[in-house]
């Protein structure tokens, strides 16, 4: 790793463009720094784990592990039954199946494209929804305004540990005969009003996946306290098996695995110790990142819980002189992989950009924030003095933001960015 273009002036700002990597210069880190580096906890507390069910030999089809970890779950969040899966996906699939949901379901386009798929392979209309002023959940408004004879349900997503407006779109549930569930992939550890993601709506979705703040390898997981939608959820996700040999319900192969159990109970165990890590580079970035022109840290509401999972910063390219996109090819080429979340939309994509292209006449707001949000590294596969490397880079790269145009259409020329 080299220290070339550490910050060296008083200031500290980074050198002028002929040290960046983009245009030659050396990269920063020999070694990429991701976003969502998966946080492993305490090894020798896994490696005991994985022994015992070695010893066991069993190594899926609901072993002890797999309980444990469905009761830890649901004690730490509070609801009656949480019921995990091979991964967030299928979880999603299966409760959306498990609550009858046809027609027509309200989703943001700002989100994973995995949660449009989860409606559209069960041939199920995804109707793509704006998201609030000033935020990246649904607009509880234009939500209703929406809602046809066709809706049966509406998705939020919790987005970034941001909560969505869960009391405002239950109300308009409520009010129109619907059903309502969440996305609740990047909010576990979270709170809204002081109550924890995970007994929200009928049911909340929870992703195990390695790069998640609590990962199981991979895994996913539906959190609800409806004793009956849970009692469906489990049959739906063990091919409707009651019994050895007795099938009662139509189901899929969604079970998780026992070494998956032994990683998310490991990971849960580390979680006040993640979120400490997290915490601490937040911070970081937000005195790094501190009055740089155009470049705007999303805030976490310090009044509640929060995991710090996600660094995102929104780019102003008029008054960063560099847009989104261009720091992040500057980023890049510095061994920092930046993410680009979540760009373009899901309505920009395939199958969705075919079956909907207007659609993003009714997505101002989504097509804003698609443009302009970044999202930097942390967790467990980065240090505060990355932090530190990372925030004099981008100080730098604003800094010298007219030296880099002056000579970014060499760059366009090579084909290397758009």
């Amino acid at each position: 790793m080299r220290t070339a273009n550490l910050p060296q002036t008083s200031d500290r700002e980074a050198p002028g463009t002929p040290h960046l990597a983009y245009f030659g210069g050396e990269p920063a880190f020999a070694v990429p720094r991701h976003v969502g580096a998966p946080n492993l906890g305490d090894r020798a507390v896994l490696m005991r784990r994985i022994e015992g069910l070695l010893d066991r030999r069993w190594l899926t089809n609901r072993g002890p592990l797999v309980e444990e970890f469905e009761q830890r779950l649901a004690e730490r969040v509070g609801v009656r039954h949480v019921v995990v899966t091979c991964n967030a996906t299928t979880a999603l699939e299966i409760a959306v199946r498990a609550l009858d949901l046809r027609g027509e379901v309200i989703v943001p386009s700002f989100t994973f494209v995995a949660t449009a798929h989860a409606l559209q392979w069960q041939r199920i209309t995804p109707v793509f929804c704006d998201i609030e002023p000033g935020g990246y959940t649904l607009d509880p408004e234009r939500v209703e305004a929406l809602i046809t004879p066709r809706t049966t349900g509406i998705i939020g997503v919790h987005l970034f540990g941001r909560t969505a407006r869960v009391a405002e779109l239950q109300r308009v549930a409520d009010r129109r005969g619907l059903q309502l569930l969440f996305d609740a992939a990047h909010a576990f550890g979270c709170t809204r009003d002081g109550r924890s993601v995970g007994g929200f709506g009928r049911c909340e979705i929870f992703s195990f996946h390695a790069t998640k703040f609590l990962n199981a390898f991979e895994g996913g997981a539906v959190a609800t306290d409806d004793d009956d939608l849970a009692e469906r959820v489990r049959l739906m996700q063990n091919f409707g098996f009651a019994g050895e040999d007795r099938v009662i319900h139509v189901g899929v192969n969604g079970k998780m695995t026992e070494v998956s159990a032994a990683m998310g109970l490991t990971s849960l165990e580390a979680e006040a110790g993640i979120v400490a890590v997290n915490r601490i580079h937040y911070d970081a970035y937000r005195r790094e990142l501190r009055g740089v022109p155009g470049l705007s840290l999303m805030r976490y509401d310090e009044r509640e819980r929060n995991n710090y999972q996600y660094v995102v910063v929104e780019v102003d390219r008029d008054e960063a002189g560099l847009s989104r996109d261009q720091l992040v090819a500057l980023l890049r080429a510095e061994n920092v992989l930046a993410r680009r979340y979540f760009h373009p939309g899901c309505h920009r994509m395939e199958p969705y950009r075919s079956l909907f292209p207007h659609a993003g006449l009714l997505l101002p707001r989504t097509e804003h924030v698609t443009d302009r949000v970044l999202a930097l590294p942390t967790g467990g596969g980065v240090e505060p003095a990355d932090v530190a490397r990372i925030g004099g880079l981008m100080r730098g790269m604003v800094a010298h933001a007219a030296e880099i145009r002056d000579r970014w259409p060499h760059a366009v020329r090579r084909g290397e960015v758009t």
